[in-house]
């Protein structure tokens, strides 16, 4: 079997490894269905955040993300909003988009930070294209989205850009 990073989410090699299975609603199994197992990945990223804990590791941030957003089909901008202690208070995916983008208005995070009481966030978006490279609009929303924040006192600690295979976090290359 590939141990290429590409091969990811691929299924290509699925007689190389053992069928997943689901449970039909008559109680047979049949093999389960990519969508089906992205699904479920998606679902099993909860376990990667404690809601009881701090969020002090910016991989486990990462790997939250990707597990909720690569695979997408199209451009999805997903906020993780945190309380004074950095704890999570919930998840939420804002914007929908298209193949190549999403549109996220600052003033709606705003009055959802504001609603949920939150003191800091975390941002991330998937690219579908399967490059996390930033493109200049992430850059200048991430900017918009500090200045909206930080007249409420709310932190926006990271902006994830999310492909199948990688991540890569503005705050590392210091454009938060």
């Amino acid at each position: 079997m590939n141990t290429n990073s590409t091969d990811a989410l691929s299924y290509d090699d699925m007689n190389d490894a053992h069928p997943l299975y689901v449970r039909s609603p008559s109680g047979r199994y049949k093999p389960a269905t990519d969508s089906q197992i992205l699904a479920a990945g998606r679902e099993a990223a909860v376990s990667l955040i404690s809601m009881d804990n701090a969020l002090g590791n910016p991989g486990r941030v990462r790997s939250f993300f990707q597990s909720k957003l690569a695979g997408l089909g199209h451009e999805c901008a997903a906020f993780l909003y945190l309380d004074a202690q950095l704890r999570p208070i919930r998840y939420i995916e804002q914007a929908m988009g298209t193949l190549s983008q999403a549109n996220i208005y600052p003033r709606e995070i705003v009055k959802t930070a504001l609603r949920l009481n939150a003191a800091a966030l975390f941002m991330a978006h998937n690219h579908p294209s399967g490059i996390a490279e930033p493109s200049a609009a992430d850059v200048h929303l991430t900017r918009q989205l500090k200045q909206a924040l930080a007249l409420i006192d709310v932190r926006i600690l990271d902006h994830i850009v999310v492909s199948a295979t990688e991540t890569t976090s503005l705050a590392e290359r210091g454009q938060v």
